[in-house]
Parts: structure tokens; C-alpha cells; sequence
């Protein structure tokens, strides 16, 4: 499970065995219990949410369209694309 980036206190991560065939770019975020799905493509949208507030979502959405590529870089070289 690599993580990708933390930003107050939450982890952003990316399973290494999510999907065959494996699913569009997304990253999943936890902090303890709380936990999100966010999908970036074709559309940053949430995927998913436990025990988040709407405003933690949107705010969560937002860091995570604002570090996609971040995110891409990380997810091609892990799965070598």
C-alpha cells in the first residue's frame, strides 16, 4: 500500500492490488477511522466516505486534484505504466 503524500494527519494511498483489470487513477485517504475513495479519472468526484464531513471531503478532493500528478507519477512507476 504506497503512500503517496500525508496532509493533516491523513494519508494518501493507493492499493498495490486494487482492480484486475486494474481501475482509472484514484487514491484512497485514512486517518484513523475516517476514510475516502476519491476517483481523478475521468472526473475527481468521491468515489466513496466513512466518517468524514462534507466539508472534509470537498477539502480532502481538492488536495488530492491539486497533487494528481504527483499522484500519477507515483501510481505509473509503481505499476510500471
Amino acid at each position: 500500500m504506497p503512500v503517496v503524500f500525508r496532509y493533516k494527519g491523513f494519508r494518501f494511498f493507493f492499493y498495490s492490488n486494487e482492480g484486475s483489470p486494474r481501475e482509472p487513477l484514484h487514491i484512497h485517504v485514512r486517518k484513523g477511522e475516517a476514510v475516502a475513495k476519491f476517483w481523478l479519472e475521468p472526473t475527481p468526484v468521491v468515489a466513496e466516505s466513512y466518517a468524514l464531513s462534507s466539508s472534509e471531503l470537498n477539502e480532502l478532493l481538492k488536495v488530492a486534484v491539486k497533487n494528481k500528478n504527483v499522484i500519477r507519477r507515483y501510481w505509473n512507476e509503481h505499476f510500471n505504466q
